[in-house]
């Protein structure tokens, strides 16, 4: 049998009348022109729009820099300013060094402007100083007597400036300088050789001189030493020795009066007189030449009679050694004749007698002197002969240059 059922004491509450409790009245009516307002206020709130990145880089490199210490801020803007200021001082010296080298191109009436470098730094501060530091001036191809210097090259100290700004500077007073002077010897070559001879350097202080001479037709080969000293404060010397002429493996002409000096045959010319029998006795035919020599008269009849003593007295070592000693040159214009039996041109040992030693000597001179300064004092401290030419230091002091 079922238990029956019991009716609830309390009934469950109606969903309805609770949605109905919780009404707050009847709505208040909007005016659609409000609704539609606020419609498109809100539109315009939340409309899309794409990143802008470009300006937000510049937002985060502007923030970045402002928020650098101030410290560093003021070193950034120290750099800045430190660098335009250099930039104008360099710029500056520049057209001071353009206005010097104009300057003394028209003053020492030169072919070409020189270098000029003015040293130390600021420049803007040592001209309002009135005083530079340095100055440097190189000038290229200086003519100093029968040469032509490749560089002159100097650097004054401590210049005192006649001026009243950048643009307006009247002269310059150099209380000291040094320097140095080069030559080279592709201009020694090209001025006094002719390029026909080449000068190179042999030791400290010497010059060696090779090639050819043209005389009477004939290309000679040239040898000489030239010895480099200084001559008194402002000039270069040179001493010409060992100075010779070669005609062919005949004879030898070395300019001068001694017994050593003069055209004689080379050692191979004597040695050859044993087999040349021709000009053996051309040349003992001439009484001067057999006197000179030394040979007795007796025996030169002999050896002219007879050729086996001809050959005996000229293939002796004796004979040779007289034959070397002989001095040619004089006999050049009485014996044309037995010279042209020797192989001798007349024409070229009589130009050789008037090619003297000063003669040849000053054909191959390298002497200069530097010019002497209105004011002050230069003069040449060192000679030194390089691989490339020579070189000379040079200084001075008491320079005025302007006004």
């Amino acid at each position: 049998m079922r238990t029956p059922h019991h009716l609830d004491a309390h009934p469950r509450p109606n969903p309805y009348e609770e949605l109905a409790a919780l009404d707050d009245g009847p709505l208040e009516e909007t005016p659609l022109e409000e609704f539609l307002t606020e419609e498109r206020d809100a539109g315009a709130e939340d409309a899309w729009a794409p990143p802008d990145h470009r300006r937000g880089g510049k937002r985060r490199r502007k923030n970045r820099f402002a928020g650098l210490p101030l410290a560093v801020k003021a070193v950034v803007g120290l750099v800045v300013l430190a660098s335009f200021a250099a930039l104008g001082d360099r710029w500056a010296v520049l057209y001071a060094e353009h206005r010097a080298a104009d300057t003394l191109k028209d003053r020492l009436d030169l072919a070409a402007a020189p270098e000029v470098e003015i040293g130390g730094f600021p420049f803007l501060t040592q001209l309002a100083d009135k005083r530079l530091d340095s100055v440097k001036v190189t000038v290229p191809d200086v003519a100093a007597d029968r040469v032509s210097l490749a560089k002159v090259s100097a650097t004054a100290h401590d210049v005192t400036l006649n001026a009243d700004g950048l643009t307006s500077v009247r002269g310059a007073h150099v209380p000291r300088f040094d320097g140095d002077v080069q030559l080279t010897f592709a201009d020694l070559n090209r001025e006094l050789g002719a390029s026909q001879v080449k000068f190179t350097g042999e030791g400290r202080d010497r010059v060696r001189a090779r090639g050819t001479l043209p005389v009477a037709g004939h290309n000679l080969k040239l040898r000489a030493e030239a010895r480099i000293q200084r001559q008194g404060e402002r000039g270069i010397a040179t001493e010409i020795g060992g100075m010779r002429l070669d005609i062919g493996d005949l004879a030898t002409y070395r300019p001068g009066k001694r017994a050593s000096e003069g055209l004689h045959l080379t050692p191979k010319a004597s040695a050859d007189l044993a087999r040349e029998t021709q000009k053996a006795k051309a040349l003992l035919s001439v009484p001067a030449i057999v006197q000179r020599m030394g040979v007795p008269e007796a025996t030169v009849n002999q050896a002219l009679a007879d050729d086996g003593k001809l050959a005996e007295l000229t293939g002796s070592p004796r004979f040779a050694r007289q034959a070397e000693r002989l001095n040619l040159i004089d006999l050049a214009l009485n014996n044309p004749e037995v010279l042209k039996r020797l192989g001798l041109d007349p024409d070229l040992l009589g130009e050789l007698s008037g090619l003297t030693r000063p003669v040849l000597a000053d054909r191959l001179a390298l002497a200069f002197e530097l010019p002497k300064p209105e004011q002050g004092n230069v003069k040449l401290e060192d000679v030194r002969v390089e691989e490339d030419g020579i070189r000379v230091r040079l200084s001075g002091s008491g320079l005025t240059v302007g006004g």
